[in-house]
């Protein structure tokens, strides 16, 4: 198992608002981030870190879908000149990370595979919409540079879940525990298996819905159970309503009464596999 140690971020803000531009940087690495609203980067030409080679992620909605969350993966050689016609050739983003090297070590090739990795990631993730219209291709790097350049990748998902985008985490924890997961064994075919998360509660891969919705279920579920069909999260087989990859509901009782297809309790009704329910497993042990 990989050590995991702790970290220093610094962060800065530029216009001294935390709604504005900032800077972030790690303790003993020599990677730099930006975070800029779009509105804001005219202010931002005379930053002369901006004009050097790095990769940059352009954050917004999906606008077909507004409630999906969208991301451009890309690299330059020129961060700033780059993101100017971005402003011109792409609407949807509303703020941009970019991340650079402050000793100036990254070239072309270098950035090349940050975008080929991250973007790698990202979709594997699923979080995101990936808005890239080619997928990036692998390039040719020797085998030093890429072991430096994976340290580069594990700093860049640590910045930029730092600034407040988790397209680079796993929906679902890693558990050492087979316990620590709850599940659902009902009527109507309903078989969940989830796991609580510090974002949710996440309905895992392979789990099935009801086949149907009772009488009683509140409009909610209903539209939400369509809207994970449309979207293919949940996909029907012989009967089966299946969940096709890792889901995040915002709470267990949303992913509850979407696998039950009925209003429900998700403390009391997501268990232990030797019964004992979210609820209890929750509760503070008494001394």
């Amino acid at each position: 198992m990989k050590a995991i140690f702790s970290k220093t971020i610094k962060l800065f803000l530029l216009d001294g608002d935390p709604n504005k531009r900032m800077s972030c940087e790690l303790s003993n690495w020599v990677g730099k981030a930006y975070k800029i609203p779009r509105s804001l980067m005219k202010e931002s030409y005379d930053r002369n870190d901006l004009q050097n080679i790095g990769v940059y992620f352009l954050f917004g909605k999906d606008p077909n879908n507004p409630d999906d969350n969208m991301v451009y993966i890309g690299q330059t050689e020129n961060i700033f000149n780059r993101l100017k016609q971005h402003l011109d050739q792409k609407e949807f983003w509303n703020e941009v990370v970019t991340v650079i090297s402050k000793d100036d070590n990254l070239n072309r090739a270098h950035v090349r595979y940050l975008e080929y990795k991250l973007y790698e990631i990202a979709d594997q993730v699923g979080r995101y919409k990936l808005e890239n219209s080619t997928i990036p291709k692998a390039p040719s790097i020797s085998e030093p540079d890429k072991a430096e350049m994976e340290e580069f990748i594990y700093n860049v998902k640590l910045l930029v879940n730092s600034l407040g985008y988790k397209v680079f985490e796993e929906i679902k924890e890693k558990q050492n525990k087979n316990e620590n997961y709850f599940y659902i064994d009902s009527v109507r075919g309903a078989k969940g298996k989830g796991q609580i998360t510090s974002e949710g509660f996440v309905v895992l891969k392979g789990s099935k819905m009801a086949n149907n919705t009772v009488d009683s279920a509140q409009n909610w579920v209903i539209k939400k159970r369509e809207k994970l069909l449309e979207k293919e999260i949940v996909i029907e087989n012989n009967e089966n309503y299946i969940f096709k990859k890792d889901y995040l509901f915002s709470s267990p009782s949303t992913a509850a009464a979407i696998v039950m297809g009925r209003n429900a309790n998700g403390l009391r009704e997501w268990k232990l596999k030797n019964g004992m329910t979210l609820k209890e497993f929750e509760k503070p042990d008494e001394e």
